[in-house]
């Protein structure tokens, strides 16, 4: 079916827009957007794309978009993205609310063997037999006029999504897999995903679980005050202090301004704005107490000693043949960190519920417990219930 083409950028082309795809089943939908210089990303374009129609819409130019967000947050339809966090982040903070039902084809693809984390090229490619251009991969949205060029790049990354998905779903729900992705897409519309609260801020630094006591209590409030300055600023993270500087005042713990300033990572203009409040900061958690609750927190296993390992190599084998036996990504069924948490004894996973524990999990503690052999067989393996 041909598809008509619009470029949105006045509000009665808006409305004509809506008025074609009010009552559509489906919508694909994109975001262009530019974060570079900001904390908050800033909306420079949206497309969209249903089976007759493809879009895009210019932020920019058109002052309001309620007829069109009201059609994009009506449940009856579902919107269908590839990997919309970052799509979603914009939707929650322009409008304080999300679309939903929602679609993610890099969510569906693994359960039909496609690759994990997928991107949208690679899925064109194997699905649609299309290979998507590259050349405005580094386009600033912000700019206007849009070259012809441009908004047909743009419209690429809508103009297939559509097909892709009907693709997926069709053969999900033959195969009886459409249910077991339902409630990774309803957490995807889940408010609190989204709200990046200033006291968890410093769960994204990665070297976090290197600190404990004072020292991480101090990386806290660190973190908490970058996150709110951030915001207040609307500026990125890194610019009020990168994550660095962060554990180097955390580690060093400065008393006093000089202290603060022979740290390399601390730039001379961060401690001329912040350095009281930084000091402040690092006095206050230096005096608080430590307890427990101060412990990194467990977001991945412990280390594994040299026969768990060998076991973890094992039960990655398993996972690998039943994820070639059912046409699924083995991604999809257990991670690495999966594997060492279940034979650290953790028993509280993603693994031993729902449709994982019938593919995997209950075959995964037989594993461990001798239940399960594992073999070769003409030059592969397999895995046989233990004699007796």
């Amino acid at each position: 079916m041909d598809q008509k083409i619009y470029y949105v950028d006045n509000a009665e082309a808006l409305n004509e827009l809506c008025g074609r795809i009010a009552s559509k089943p489906w919508l694909a939908l994109d975001t262009e957007f530019i974060r570079e210089s900001t904390y908050y990303p800033r909306l420079c374009l949206l497309q969209l794309a249903a089976d007759d129609t493809v879009a895009c819409i210019d932020p920019l130019a058109i002052a309001r978009l309620d007829p069109l967000m009201d059609i994009l947050f009506d449940p009856a339809i579902i919107k269908v993205f590839h990997a919309c966090g970052q799509d979603m982040e914009i939707f929650y903070h322009d409008h304080g609310r999300l679309p939903r039902p929602v679609f993610d084809t890099q969510l569906a693809a693994p359960l039909l063997g496609l690759p994990n984390q997928a991107s949208y090229a690679s899925l064109v490619q194997d699905l649609q037999g299309k290979t998507l251009s590259k050349s405005h991969t580094r386009t600033d949205w912000s700019r206007r006029p849009l070259t012809p060029a441009q908004i047909d790049y743009a419209l690429d990354d809508v103009r297939y999504l559509g097909p892709i998905y009907l693709k997926l779903r069709a053969e999900l729900e033959q195969r009886g897999r459409f249910a077991w992705l339902q409630e990774e897409f309803a957490a995807l519309s889940d408010p609190e995903r989204y709200r990046n609260p200033p006291e968890l801020a410093w769960r994204r630094i990665r070297a976090a679980g290197r600190l404990s006591g004072h020292r991480l209590a101090t990386l806290k409030a660190l973190a908490a005050w970058r996150e709110e300055r951030a915001r207040t600023e609307n500026r990125p993270r890194g610019w009020v202090l990168p994550d660095e500087a962060l554990i180097d005042i955390a580690r060093l713990g400065p008393d006093d301004a000089e202290q603060l300033a022979s740290l390399r990572s601390v730039k001379r203009q961060a401690a001329q704005d912040y350095g009281g409040e930084i000091l402040a900061l690092v006095r206050q958690a230096k005096s608080a107490p430590v307890g427990g609750a101060d412990a990194p927190p467990a977001d991945r296993a412990g280390p594994l000693n040299p026969r768990q390992e060998a076991l973890a190599d094992v039960m990655m084998a398993l996972v690998r043949v039943r994820g070639a036996e059912n046409a699924i990504n083995p991604g999809m069924l257990a991670s690495r960190d999966d594997l060492a948490r279940l034979i650290l004894g953790e028993r509280d996973l993603d693994i031993l519920q729902d449709w994982k524990k019938d593919m995997i999990g209950d075959d995964l503690l037989r594993l461990m417990a001798g239940q399960l052999i594992p073999r070769i067989e003409s030059g592969a393996p397999r895995f046989d219930p233990a004699p007796g």
